[in-house]
């Protein structure tokens, strides 16, 4: 388990990363796009992460599902990439199911389609 020192220090890296993603491509493209662009940022700077980690829902012990995360940083930190014109409620709720089922304290929320990058990150911490 990570310090929260750690874990403000681990975000500081991925927001300065999707930062520079938005600097170079631009908001108006693909979600797949901006994640495979990130994927190599954090690899520049060498962060560990699964990109489309799939995890297990279970009802009553029964498997009854499953989802994706977008990406997972460091084995602690789930970001839910989106490139949408309107940030809907259903996405913050979206993020917050991931990181209770696959237990996790901190996610980040970054749509892409915005002109600032900075105005469309939402930092969530359980």
């Amino acid at each position: 388990m990570r310090s929260i020192d750690d874990l403000n220090e681990l975000t500081k890296k991925i927001i300065g990363c999707a930062i520079e993603v938005h600097r170079q491509l631009g908001p108006g493209l693909l979600e797949s796009i901006y994640e495979k662009a990130l994927c190599i940022e954090l690899s520049l700077i060498g962060l560990k992460f699964e990109n489309q980690k799939s995890i297990i829902i279970k009802y009553k012990n029964n498997k009854i599902g499953e989802f994706r995360i977008d990406l997972l940083v460091e084995n602690s930190i789930v970001l839910e990439l989106k490139s949408v014109e309107r940030f809907d409620p259903v996405f913050e709720a979206q993020l917050l199911s991931y990181m209770k089922l696959g237990n996790y304290k901190l996610g980040l929320l970054i749509n892409f389609n915005n002109h600032l990058l900075k105005d469309g990150i939402k930092r969530i911490i359980l």
